[in-house]
């Protein structure tokens, strides 16, 4: 994965999430609940890394925002 640039942490409440799991349904589910809670960049692509157990994501959030089921 990229370098977390500067710009997605910049202001409080801004953070960088990398989420690895076991399989692509698990992952995508983590990423729905947390979009749910949070604003946040969305479901971004499950990527498996050569020689690596698991797969990744990485999304980006606002947790001073509310996601699509907050108020």
């Amino acid at each position: 994965m990229k370098p977390i640039d500067e710009q997605h942490i910049a202001e409080p409440g801004l953070v960088v999430l990398d989420i690895t799991g076991g399989d692509e349904d698990t992952v995508r589910a983590v990423m729905a609940t947390l979009e749910g809670h949070w604003a946040t960049s969305g479901t971004a692509p499950v990527r498996r890394g050569p020689g690596e157990p698991g797969v990744r994501a990485r999304i980006y959030a606002d947790v001073l925002r509310p996601g699509r089921e907050g108020p």
